[in-house]
């Protein structure tokens, strides 16, 4: 260490000098002390002020020009030599540098550029005004063909630098963007799929950039779906299959790229990778398994990908997909339902895996996960069954396989995702008089729905089971059903509905409001009162902001309220006749003929 103070005395005569032979010397020594203990002797450095004078020797014309940048390079994998570097003036400099048509000279000043922008914004922010992005993307382009060794080597180092320069820097990522950073890395991958430093080099930067929303749109309109894959299949060992899926995972929440990834054969090699791996028990290959099922899912998210894998419930993509739900592996049980939830997305689809045994498929899951189940796999075999009974043509099907009696085995479950797909799917079955009828007579369902319309933490299931306890009166029109829902104490919840935020919520509790007046309001009438409905209904009349089909049903349960002597006095106090003589100039017909039939009324029994 004697010895490098000395050389960087000399260094400082030499450098004002410009005595190149000696200047070589020094540089050759820093060089060999830096390999030697690189922390120590950048601190040295950095405590002599020589970085200064760097910025001075970095000249295009100088045969040392290269080994000043190497210096620079390897002090700048210091953290804390990064900020020192901007502040000695050295990043215009090398920016200039990178005009050079000397390849060592270029090499070095990519790997000093590189190494002060990593993690440091400072660094970042000193490239990013001297305009070196740009340069270094002009080189790619033009270098992009030329497949020698120390070209590849040069490419791999500019590749790194503009990594280091924006990752995790949305602004920046979305400058390189503009620039068309990203047709060019899916050409250099394509043309140096053999060299795997810059593969892996330019496979991270897609990573980042992937990331980006506004990358999803240049990715589309390259050939990356076809390249990715053609790496993937080449691919022997895990990690590098993993850094593949790490970026084929954002890509394919873009649905033109899942189509691409469909059409490049994708889909193919995630099957593989689940054949090989279905059995194993090492960690790797569970979590390569996990990857490659949940992959495929994404790839389902798209109309078109989806389709086509479909191919009319025919094609081995969708039979192979099948053939995970019965088996022993969680993680494909889960892929399974996942899968057939979102080929569950168009009437034909569901028409025709309803009429080919996919219910029972999916109760038999379900059956198998009742005590203590995989509450992911829950989640997922309702999502499916949901889906599956929104074709009006599916619903009678299903009631007859006995999917409400599957579906209510969950009903003690204590987990709210769980929860809510057990109601969305109820909801969806119980179109048909009878099947709303017998499950409105259900007390214990009755009685958890009522639970749950107070489950404030989770909105959700609190809207799902309001929403469920509307449509069993509604569709079954059943006196038991409304005293069972009285009983339970669901009334006030069904008022609260009625000041929902979303007018399908509130028109649906009105209308099964309406039916309880008309079939049961003895039953009823206590809780109506104490829930005020009277004021609520005036106030929904009286606001200017209610929808008309909400004024509409409104007065409609007015007018069955007057039946009951305690809720007509209510109607009486609150002066309805002016809200409601008001609504006789709507310009909704409907409301307005509704007005004058309520005036009507409100005026006869006044």
């Amino acid at each position: 260490m004697d010895n490098l103070s000395d050389t960087l005395k000399k260094l400082k005569i030499t450098a004002v000098d410009r005595t190149e032979d000696s200047l070589e010397g020094c540089l050759d020594c820093l060089l060999q002390a830096l390999a030697q203990n690189n922390m120590e002797t950048s601190e040295k450095i950095q405590g002599s002020g020589i970085l200064q004078l760097f910025a001075s020797l970095l000249i295009p014309q100088s045969s040392c020009t290269a080994k000043v940048a190497n210096i620079i390079a390897e002090v700048a994998k210091n953290e804390f030599m990064r900020i020192p570097c901007v502040d000695a003036g050295l990043i215009s400099p090398l920016v200039q540098l990178l005009t050079s048509k000397d390849q060592e000279v270029l090499l070095q000043t990519g790997r000093a550029l590189g190494n002060i922008c990593y993690d440091s914004h400072e660094g970042r922010s000193a490239v990013d005004q001297a305009g070196g992005a740009q340069i270094v993307i002009d080189h790619l382009r033009s270098l992009c063909s030329i497949t020698d060794p120390a070209n590849e080597k040069l490419l791999t180092v500019f590749c790194g630098m503009l990594m280091n320069y924006s990752n995790e820097n949305d602004s920046l990522q979305a400058q390189l963007i503009n620039m068309g950073v990203i047709p060019t890395l899916v050409k250099l991958l394509g043309i140096h799929c053999q060299n795997a430093a810059l593969t892996e080099m330019c496979l991270v930067a897609f990573g980042n950039l992937a990331e980006l929303e506004s990358s999803k749109e240049q990715f589309a309109s390259t050939n990356i779906a076809e390249e990715l894959v053609k790496l993937f299949k080449k691919q022997i060992e895990h990690d590098k299959r993993e850094m593949i899926f790490e970026v084929l995972a954002p890509l394919a929440e873009n649905d033109a790229i899942k189509l691409q990834l469909v059409e490049a054969g994708l889909v193919e090699c995630l099957l593989e990778i689940v054949q090989q791996k279905v059995d194993s028990d090492k960690e790797d290959d569970i979590a390569e398994l996990k990857t490659a099922s949940d992959l495929m899912v994404l790839l389902l998210l798209g109309d078109e990908s989806m389709q086509k894998l479909f191919e009319g419930g025919k094609g081995n993509v969708f039979q192979r997909v099948l053939s995970w739900i019965p088996s022993n592996n969680h993680q494909l049980q889960l892929a399974g339902a996942l899968a057939i939830a979102n080929f569950a997305r168009n009437d034909g689809n569901c028409i025709h895996m309803v009429d080919n045994g996919i219910v029972e498929k999916l109760m038999d899951l379900l059956d198998r996960h009742v005590e203590d189940g995989n509450v992911t796999v829950q989640h997922a075999a309702l999502s499916a069954l949901r889906n599956l009974a929104i074709p009006v043509v599916n619903k009678a099907k299903m009631l007859s396989a006995g999917v409400t009696e599957a579906v209510l085995k969950f009903l003690k479950s204590e987990m709210p995702p769980v929860q809510f797909k057990l109601l969305g799917t109820l909801r969806m079955l119980i179109d048909a008089q009878e099947a709303a009828e017998q499950l409105g007579k259900n007390v214990k369902l009755v009685e958890r729905l009522v639970e749950w319309c107070e489950a404030k933490d989770h909105a959700g299931v609190m809207g799902e089971s309001n929403r469920l306890l509307s449509a069993l009166i509604r569709h079954s029109k059943s006196k038991d059903v409304i005293k069972t829902i009285v009983q339970s104490g669901g009334i006030k919840h069904l008022v609260t509905m009625a000041t929902s935020e979303h007018v399908i919520m509130q028109n649906e509790a009105l209308v099964a409001l309406a039916l309880i007046a008309a079939l049961e309001l003895g039953t009823a009438e206590k809780d109506l009162e104490s829930a005020k409905l009277v004021q609520i209904l005036h106030r929904l009349l009286a606001d200017e902001r209610s929808a008309p089909e909400i004024k509409y049903n409104s007065m409609v349960l007015i007018c069955a309220l007057m039946g009951s002597e305690s809720l007509h006095k209510e109607v009486q106090d609150l002066a309805f006749l002016d809200v409601v003589s008001k609504l006789r100039s709507h310009e909704n017909k409907s409301v307005a003929q509704q007005a004058s039939l309520t005036e009507q009324r409100l005026t006869v029994d006044s």
